[in-house]
């Protein structure tokens, strides 16, 4: 397995290159998300993009205690100017870089996942979570609103009711909770986290990569439209992959 380490992060390819493993990798921190980790996000997934070996990205913490807990406050008071911060969205916009990666993204989550940990599992397709995981949106009781797409990704995934209850009251979740409620796929131990989110990889890996990325853009790009829009969105999608349908047959 290739391997490479960032600052914050370890980005790992399988050796036959199709898996992106990405690592946080601050657990003496909880992986907490600081300015540090956005960036070597930001390079990452634009390597993971322009990659055509990799095919599925899988993104997990290190450590036992966290996938991620959210965003690092100590750096709060030392925050940017709004003026200069916006400027540094804009040039690193990794949330929006995730959100339109057409690759599959897994999220292998344990522990605790809150804040930007459990908004950037949401720029995810598919998160897997073992059943000691906690899931949260502390911000509102923090005096601020959820910075890095949680608003707009939560009531997508489980509901605007839902996604209202968790935001305005803070509460953590628990896996089973989340299962329930659809933030998650499927609760695993401990010891099948990884394996089972590999396995799903693989599964993926067995089917057209342009196929496989169509259709995970049109349900994305879809929800964003009214149904006969998105009706029309899916069937250009499927002038797209037809052609690979012909060559195979």
């Amino acid at each position: 397995m290739l391997a490479m380490s960032f600052a914050t992060l370890i980005y790992e390819k399988s050796d036959d290159g199709g898996i992106a493993w990405v690592t946080l990798n601050r657990p003496e921190r909880l992986n907490a998300l600081n300015v540090q980790m956005r960036d070597d996000l930001f390079e990452v997934v634009s390597a993971i993009r322009e990659d055509p070996d990799v095919r599925v990205v899988i993104f997990k913490g290190a450590g036992e205690r966290a996938f991620c807990a959210g965003a690092d406050l100590t750096e709060f008071g030392s925050a940017p100017s709004p003026v200069i911060a916006r400027q540094v969205r804009w040039e690193r916009d990794v949330w929006g870089l995730l959100v339109t990666t057409p690759k599959p993204m897994i999220a292998a989550v344990h522990g605790f996942c809150l804040g930007s940990g459990l908004e950037l599992s949401m720029t995810c397709d598919m998160r897997i979570a073992t059943d000691d995981a906690r899931f949260g949106l502390p911000e509102v009781g923090l005096g601020i609103i959820p910075a890095a797409g949680g608003s707009q990704t939560l009531p997508r995934i489980v509901g605007r009711g839902r996604a209202l209850e968790i935001v305005l009251t803070g509460d953590f979740i628990d896996a089973q909770e989340a299962y329930r409620t659809g933030l998650i796929n499927r609760i695993v131990s401990r010891a099948d986290l990884y394996p089972t989110a590999e396995a799903m990889a693989r599964r993926i890996m067995e089917k057209d990569p342009v196929v496989v990325q169509a259709a995970k853009m049109a349900i994305i790009r879809g929800l964003d439209l009214p149904l006969p829009e998105g009706i029309k969105l899916e069937s250009q999608y499927v002038g797209l992959t037809l052609p690979r349908r012909k060559r195979k047959g």
